[in-house]
């Protein structure tokens, strides 16, 4: 009788239980594991558009009186007369380059893939605590990368005032061709994006403290998680001031506002704009610019402290000492944004404060870069591709920050700002590292996502490639005027 009504209750169980259809199980997934898959994918395709980019202003600079077909065809009559890149769609191409990279490969692509993926693997969830408020966020990303990419198609031009797209250029219309219907696309783009990061930080943050498995305590997660948390609690904290600049500057572009302009002459029409300041934008800017560069940073420095620790068969060095680094980054991160302002006017005793803060931030990541060392020394290595591209994101990481040291002293920036000098060290600590820590990762990972093993020996080329290749780009920069 009892395994008739036990079968009968299974029976039961089986007819109500939800099969998954294509659209559910690919596209519109609640799964976490699916969700990683969707950010990496689009992740890498933004990539591949903003390096094209970067591959087409660099020889635009290289040969700048040489005619190139490639612009003519992919740029048109209008952007490339003559095979040869009109200003306006340089700056753009940069423009739009930065914002692709800094946004959506490296903060989407690297935290939305690996805090989705591994999260609730690592602390013993079943999922998110959100399924479906996981799905809303990538698909406002995915929305939002579309917007970006589709403003590349305005007859205008897209956004052109860079990527930090200060006022009043980005501000007046009128102040140049990028400034029309392509600056309302990459401002509605960045509302749409920091929705998405907010809704996905929120949820990371949720299940860290609510769904650890029984006996999993805070000091006893991986560093792993102690990244991707940390992480979202910055995003939390500073995405919604750039998005209270993003609707400031709606406001004077569609409103007739002055919150950023005042004094404004354009070929010499006085324009009725008074009281507002554009500095006011560059701190708001960079009140959520310098931490999102550790936004960027820290999942890519929480990949490594797994990778370098298993492949180097010993745990990581320093456990305690790596959490209290990444809490002192994270910490230390909101009172540094100053340092992008040195040239702005600012008063020399706040610019003091700003090197001191900014001087004491290389404390914790020395300690970070030490322990890695630490783990490395006498272990039993195995330099796999994931291994190698972890021990790239250390160089990497050493080597830019140094010149971090340099652009932190006000004195000293002053002096090289606006030069290669600063392109090289950010794109050498942020950009590589991030980059190589996302690699790593995704080498590490990927039998574990996709269920297959990747050619070994073809991220052995992929790493000695890169790694040459992205010194050999941005070391010379450091001497270049």
């Amino acid at each position: 009788m009892s395994a008739e009504g036990h079968d009968h209750e299974h029976s039961h169980e089986h007819e109500h239980h939800h099969k998954d259809t294509f659209i559910t199980k690919y596209i519109f997934s609640i799964d976490h594991k699916m969700i990683a898959k969707q950010y990496l994918i689009t992740g890498i395709i933004m990539g591949v558009i903003g390096v094209v980019m970067s591959m087409l202003f660099r020889m635009q600079l290289a040969w700048p009186e040489e005619s190139f077909k490639i612009f003519n065809v992919l740029l048109g009559d209008k952007w490339a007369p003559n095979g040869v890149m009109a200003n306006d769609i340089y700056l753009a191409l940069v423009t739009i380059h930065g914002t692709i990279m800094v946004f959506f490969v490296l903060t989407a692509g690297l935290s939305g893939t690996f805090s989705n993926l591994l999260i609730p693997l690592q602390i013993g969830a079943r999922d998110m605590a959100s399924g479906f408020l996981n799905m809303i966020s990538y698909w406002l990303f995915f929305l939002s990368s579309v917007i970006m990419v589709s403003s590349l198609f305005v007859e205008s031009g897209p956004a052109n005032a860079g990527w930090t797209i200060y006022p009043p250029l980005s501000a007046l219309p009128q102040a140049i061709s990028g400034s029309g219907a392509g600056m309302t696309l990459w401002l509605v783009s960045m509302a749409l994006f920091i929705a998405a990061s907010l809704m996905g930080s929120l949820n990371y943050i949720v299940t860290v403290i609510n769904l650890r498995t029984k006996g999993m305590s805070m000091t006893r997660l991986p560093l792993t998680i102690w990244a991707f948390f940390v992480t979202a609690i910055i995003g939390v904290i500073s995405f919604p001031v750039l998005l209270s600049a993003a609707l400031l500057l709606i406001f004077d572009r569609s409103f007739g506002t002055s919150f950023f302009l005042s004094d404004i002459y354009i070929a010499g029409e006085v324009l009725h704009y008074q009281g507002g300041s554009p500095v006011l934008f560059e701190h708001l800017f960079w009140f959520l610019g310098h931490p999102e560069v550790y936004i960027i940073i820290l999942p890519a420095l929480g990949i490594t402290s797994e990778i370098i620790a298993t492949n180097s068969r010993k745990p990581i060095f320093g456990y305690r000492a790596m959490i209290m680094s990444i809490l002192a980054i994270a910490f230390l991160s909101t009172i540094v944004w100053g340092h992008h302002m040195f040239v702005s006017g600012m008063n020399p005793f706040l610019g003091s404060v700003f090197t001191f803060t900014t001087l004491l931030i290389a404390i914790p990541s020395a300690v970070k870069a030490f322990n890695y060392i630490t783990t490395l020394w006498k272990g039993n290595l195995q330099l796999n591709p994931a291994m190698l591209f972890s021990i790239g994101l250390v160089s990497t990481f050493i080597t830019g920050g140094l010149t971090g040291i340099i652009l932190g002293d006000s004195t000293l920036d002053i002096n090289v700002h606006d030069t290669y000098f600063v392109v090289a060290h950010f794109h050498l600590v942020m950009g590589i590292s991030a980059l190589y820590g996302m690699f790593a990762g995704i080498y590490h990972w990927f039998p574990k996502m996709f269920g297959r093993m990747l050619n070994k020996n073809l991220g052995y080329v992929h790493f000695w490639v890169t790694a040459v290749c992205a010194y050999g780009v941005f070391f010379p920069m450091h001497f270049i005027d």
